[in-house]
């Protein structure tokens, strides 16, 4: 009767009031035991140092173990990592000192994990986005990242530039920037197109604010430089859109959905083609994620929607408008599945979502059988409940 009532908490429901709420047994989801039919990488978050003497809006105190660790837990999964992305709060906390460090570790770490894949996005965000910048030194901004993860023996994922967005003229400012980092690319790198929702620095990427007319000039950029380019993944939050480019996309280059809305039928495709998947809600159900990725590939797609259908509206509600604080609530997921012991974020990001919110991330995730431990989600939920003044009594 007690471990009973540890699953049963009273959450907030709307401003001012509380509803009863039990959590029910969690899933078990099997470590996959064949190769998945898609490409899968998620993108990795970043675990804060809570007893740093750092002032978090002003220093990004990084816990390396623990964040390495989560890296850990990913590949366990059968998942490859995306690191340094957006997801680790690379331009909200986590700038490019820290970043090269984290690729460095965690490019270590995959060498003593056998399958381990990670692929590290290299960007611009040294250099301070300017109208007056000249196009040169966008490109030596990317060359010197894009070099220091060759360097590490890193796969490389280029990514938007918020220095491109604010000095490019034109589109052919976008092919000339990307020709030359890519002519020298050691192997095929991922190109990622962030879209304005993740970053509303990078409206108009590509030299237009009409996604469509984006989508041509990003096009003939993977058409001239084919050989070069792994692929190409997008982050418009529309399927339509991303079914429509990945239809035209050159021989051998693969989309990567970032569409953490529509993914589950984005990867599962149909009768043209798929997308693979390079995702930040993958960080937060990553074992659902495997699990959904092993039945697809034994070709059991009811088992396939089963498992991954009820974790599309946790997902929708994690990347709800604002969509870029998003990290809070996959933070808040790995807290509460106790892969770290606080609820402490780099750049103090943690208050960037409500009370509500979380709440109803809370029920979500219970709905996809994703808390692991509901005595302990309950518990820890009780402690942020508190410290917002909520009781539960």
């Amino acid at each position: 009767m007690k471990r009973d009532a540890n699953r049963s908490i009273r959450l907030p429901a709307a401003p001012g009031r509380l509803e009863q709420y039990t959590l029910r047994a969690p899933r078990a989801f099997a470590r996959p035991a064949r190769a998945f039919t898609r490409r899968a990488l998620g993108a990795a978050h970043v675990v804060a140092d809570p007893l740093a003497a750092a002032e978090p809006w002003l220093d990004a105190a990084i816990d390396w173990d623990r964040t390495i660790a989560y890296r850990r837990h990913l590949w366990s999964w059968g998942l490859g990592v995306a690191e340094a992305m957006d997801t680790s709060q690379r331009g909200m906390g986590l700038d490019w000192p820290n970043a090269l460090e984290l690729i460095r570790r965690s490019v270590d770490a995959a060498r003593d994990f056998p399958g381990a894949v990670v692929a590290s996005g290299a960007g611009t965000d040294h250099i301070a986005p300017d109208p007056d910048l000249h196009l040169s030194e966008v490109i030596a901004a990317y060359e010197t990242q894009c070099a220091a993860i060759e360097k590490l023996g890193g796969r490389i994922i280029l990514m938007a530039s918020r220095a491109l967005a604010a000095c490019a003229k034109s589109p052919d400012a976008y092919g000339l920037v990307y020709d030359r980092i890519l002519s020298q690319a050691r192997q095929p790198v991922i190109i990622h197109w962030l879209g304005e929702m993740f970053d509303p620095a990078l409206a108009g990427y590509w030299g237009s604010r009409k996604h469509e007319e984006a989508m041509d000039v990003c096009l003939d950029v993977l058409r001239r430089n084919a050989a070069k380019v792994d692929g190409i993944k997008i982050s418009l939050l529309d399927k339509d859109k991303e079914i429509a480019m990945r239809r035209r996309l050159p021989a051998g280059v693969t989309m990567y959905t970032g569409d953490d809305f529509n993914f589950a039928e984005l990867i599962e495709g149909d009768e043209h083609g798929h997308s693979d998947a390079l995702l930040g809600i993958f960080d937060a159900i990553a074992p659902a994620a495997s699990a959904a990725l092993s039945a697809l590939a034994a070709g059991d797609r009811a088992e396939y929607h089963a498992i991954l259908g009820p974790t599309v509206p946790l997902s929708r509600h994690i990347f709800t408008a604002p969509t870029r604080f998003y990290k809070t609530g996959v933070v808040f997921m790995a807290w509460l599945n106790g892969h770290q012991d606080h609820y402490t974020m780099i750049g103090g990001q943690q208050s960037a979502r409500n009370i509500l919110h979380l709440a109803e991330l809370f029920r979500l995730a219970d709905a996809a059988g994703l808390l692991a431990d509901p005595d302990l989600a309950c518990a820890r939920m009780r402690s942020l409940l508190a410290v917002h003044g909520v009781g539960d009594d």
